[in-house]
């Protein structure tokens, strides 16, 4: 467990989950780009995979097809007490299934929502995930989207879509019907360029990431501009492409830093507090049981540096689990999941003298 304290606060790392290690992967053991998370109750996590890359032949949609779906898992806080419980959604156009998923959220109800930038529309699921109902369609008007990506629901069930290329956010109903909405494209406050993620914290304020804009604002539940984070670059509190943001009980901000492979940390008022790069000097469970099982693997990866292995690469999505106080981050491109722990009453044991 390797601990970072900053003004104040205490990330451990505690473990990873997933990692595709070659050959099939199947849902039980490990992720297809996971690209996003969501968190139900008792340790129930849902995980969004965008499908992997193959040699698909015939429709030119073909090579995502595989693992492009929902994963419900049973996710406490042991390492390697991961379960799988159920796989939901699929690639497709019918009702249940989407092309190029993007965000997912959970309503009060325990219902899921999945967006579909292809196919410009909502997809709602049952917590078990049976399709209840799909709205949206392309456009720019009231209820319409063009490549709809990140999704939040607050308190009171209020939908907020984040609609990329509209460049823009839309409240909606938890049926799709339209309430308000905010943006347009630009680079001033409440503007946007290419928006991705969206988080709401316990005052039901909206949190976006703008992607193109290397920065992250905060909306009232109106759309009245509030705060901005981050700058443009790479250095500490900058962004450069940011994909997905998520809110603590506490206030702070936490942002998938997706080109500079990393996430970043701010408080409430913008402050820049600590950077997460990646600690997963251990497999995960799954991982190791493919290496155990596979002697040229072993072989391979002790003549091998694996310290690159244990950094984020391309991570897309964050979530803050309040219930456990932790970070899940969307490993992307190395298809797992990374777990920080916020400690609330850590003590560091004073040293004799």
């Amino acid at each position: 467990m390797l601990t970072q304290v900053v003004a104040g606060r205490v990330y451990d790392y505690s473990h990873c989950v997933g990692e595709y290690m070659g050959g099939m992967e199947w849902p039980g053991e490990g992720f297809a780009l996971p690209i996003a998370t969501a968190v139900g109750a008792d340790d129930v996590v849902y995980v969004l995979s965008r499908g992997m890359e193959s040699t698909g032949y015939g429709d030119p949609l073909e090579p995502r097809a595989f693992g492009v779906r929902v994963g419900k898992f049973h996710m406490p806080t042991q390492p390697g007490a991961e379960r799988h419980l159920a796989t939901f959604g699929s690639f497709g156009s019918e009702d249940g299934q989407f092309v190029w998923p993007a965000g997912i959220a959970l309503d009060t109800a325990g219902s899921v929502y999945v967006t579909d930038e292809w196919s410009n529309r909502v997809a709602v699921f049952s917590a078990d995930g049976e399709p209840l109902r799909q709205w949206g369609a392309p456009g720019d008007g009231p209820g319409q989207f063009d490549r709809p990506s990140g999704i939040a629901i607050d308190a009171n069930d209020n939908v907020y879509v984040v609609d990329s290329l509209n460049h823009r956010v839309q409240r909606l109903t938890p049926d799709g019907g339209y309430v308000g909405e905010w943006g347009g494209f630009g680079s001033a406050p409440g503007l946007f360029d290419s928006p991705w993620g969206a988080a709401v914290d316990t005052a039901g304020h909206v949190y976006v990431a703008d992607h193109k804009n290397d920065r992250v604002q905060r909306f009232s539940p109106d759309g009245e501009f509030v705060a901005r984070y981050g700058t443009s670059d790479t250095g500490a509190g900058q962004l450069h492409r940011p994909s997905d943001v998520a809110v603590d009980p506490d206030g702070d901000v936490y942002v998938a830093d997706w080109a500079n492979s990393r996430v970043q940390v701010f408080d409430g008022s913008g402050a820049f507090l600590a950077t997460l790069a990646g600690d997963a000097q251990e497999l995960s469970a799954w991982a190791r049981l493919t290496v155990d099982a596979n002697p040229d693997i072993q072989k391979a990866r002790r003549r091998a540096s694996l310290e690159p292995e244990w950094r984020f690469a391309l991570p897309t999505g964050v979530t803050f689990d309040t219930a456990r106080s932790r970070l899940i981050v969307a490993d992307t491109q190395r298809y797992r999941l990374q777990l920080y722990t916020k400690q609330l009453d850590y003590v560091e044991a004073q040293a004799n003298l």
